[in-house]
């Protein structure tokens, strides 16, 4: 048992008594407990397997390679739109912790299983479009472009991302310039 990880239960205003639950259910398995990202995560031979994830409407229990694992019931959920690996349980309630326990012990000790066998999850390589926001600023700016390219692929991503979510060209344009300086400091979006 991990001593962040009581700290982060007992303050927890919000799923206390499910993520309680959860965690007994996974301190039963093979997988190490850790805390990381702030969150309960649980790993198996130094690979991050599933983190217990507190949200406003639920709470979830994501599998890092949630898409390799079975589902013939359809009970894993999509992380996000832009997550091609990481699926998860959701929690509205204790009684449905308890009602899925056994769903949970099959969905770790397959996930524990691909761990063990090496199995990854083949990302398809989507071309990164860059807003023409973007694109003007490094004219502007060539420094800005060869610190953006300097950047890790996650990185740039998430920049591209954050500037793509706004719907008009003058809010990307202002998160473009609100992020210059931490681009040309070679800081990703949400690096600190």
């Amino acid at each position: 048992m991990n001593a962040d990880v009581d700290k982060f239960l007992k303050s927890s205003k919000t799923w206390q008594k499910e993520m309680i639950k959860l965690r007994a259910a996974l301190l039963k398995t093979k997988l190490d407990e850790g805390f990381k990202w702030r969150l309960p995560c649980y790993g198996f031979n130094e690979s991050n397997v599933v983190i217990i994830q507190p949200f406003k409407g639920c709470l979830g229990l994501m599998f890092f390679k949630g898409s390799l694992l079975k589902d013939p019931k359809k009970l894993l959920v999509e992380n996000g739109p832009n997550s091609q690996a990481a699926k998860r349980l959701e929690f509205r309630s204790e009684q449905e912790v308890t009602k899925l326990k056994t769903t949970i012990q099959a969905f770790v000790k397959e996930a524990i299983t691909l761990e063990e066998t090496g199995k990854k999850v083949e990302l398809k390589k989507k071309p990164q479009v860059l807003p023409e926001e973007l694109k003007k600023a490094f004219g502007k700016t060539p420094k800005l472009k060869k610190a953006f390219e300097s950047l890790t692929p996650g990185r740039q991503r998430a920049y591209v991302l954050h500037f793509s979510s706004a719907k008009q060209s003058a809010t990307r344009a202002s998160r473009i310039e609100k992020c210059v300086p931490r681009i040309l400091a070679g800081k990703g979006l949400t690096d600190r």
